[in-house]
């Protein structure tokens, strides 16, 4: 079984080639590693063009749609050419042991597997505290109250099988896509667990992440998973 990993970038000019480095250096299964470009406007492109040079199973995919993290995710998914993916962050945030963690699990017969941070053996290590509270909030209240089988809803950090993105009518515009597409698996009937992984905050660029202009999209999913349990 072989992997696909899914990098959006946007304006990663600084970190590209050190993410890209790791996964290659790192990951001992078979995969294919596509970035996709979200409109950069400085040297993201040209990287990734001259490290495809070095590493042939890596791609550069162009973002043709509205730039934005989700529109970036739908054009690497819809790129993939592999049954499984991953989405893994240009920031170096992401804790790349965890994948053979997830993709161990893919095998055992799982649909979606959960980077977790607030469970034993996880963590969040630096970057907003607001932010901090907020997800773990997010992630807490749907696991204790509606059952949800992970911890942590909220984070990016997830491995897919192709089937369970397919299967899903995507509405997201931004980060809140990494909240839809497991609420929507678990109420489709998919199988869900977690693994534990470590999240760090970037230390080079900046984050297009704004928790304010996203939070109405972020609670309209909170609000609607609970609206699934109640009609079910």
């Amino acid at each position: 079984m072989k992997l696909s990993i899914v990098i959006p970038a946007y304006n990663e000019q600084d970190n590209i080639e050190d993410v890209i480095k790791k996964i290659e250096s790192s990951l001992n299964i078979e995969h294919e590693l596509v970035v996709v470009n979200d409109h950069s406007s400085d040297s993201t492109r040209e990287i990734v063009l001259g490290l495809s040079g070095r590493y042939p199973n890596v791609r550069l995919v162009d973002n043709l749609s509205e730039r934005g993290f989700a529109s970036a995710i739908k054009t690497g998914f819809a790129n993939i050419r592999t049954d499984i993916v991953v989405p893994v962050m240009a920031d170096l945030c992401d804790d790349l042991n965890t994948i053979k963690e997830m993709f161990d699990k893919i095998n055992q017969g799982y649909d979606v597997v959960c980077g977790a941070r607030y469970i034993g053996g996880g963590a969040r290590l630096g970057g907003s505290k607001v932010k901090a509270f907020f997800s773990s909030f997010v992630g807490m209240s749907l696991h204790y109250l509606l059952g949800l089988p992970t911890h942590d809803i909220a984070n990016a950090f997830k491995m897919y099988r192709k089937k369970v993105i397919e299967s899903i009518d995507i509405e997201s515009q931004g980060f809140e896509i990494s909240m839809e597409i497991p609420l929507k698996a678990y109420y489709s009937g998919f199988k869900i667990t977690e693994v534990p992984t470590v999240w760090r905050e970037r230390t080079k660029g900046k984050s297009s992440f704004k928790m304010l202009k996203l939070l109405p999209a972020y609670l309209k999913f909170y609000l609607w998973a609970f609206y699934k349990k109640v009609i079910r």
